[in-house]
């Protein structure tokens, strides 16, 4: 029995790291996601921007 313990204890602190490991990429996800939303803002941006310069007010 002295061996099932001390395997139910190492279960226990993989079920620890997992949970460790799993928490990293989703603060990793945020960041990327909010990086992609502002570089997307920026270009939607620099876009609409061109259009207003390159459109012809003399209509």
């Amino acid at each position: 029995m002295a061996d099932k313990e001390e395997i139910e204890i190492e279960d226990d602190f993989v079920a620890e790291d997992e949970d460790d490991v799993a928490e990293a990429p989703v603060e990793v996800a945020k960041t990327n996601l909010t990086k992609r939303r502002i570089i997307d803002n920026l270009l939607e941006e620099r876009r609409l921007q061109k259009q207003l310069n390159d459109f012809d007010f003399d209509i």
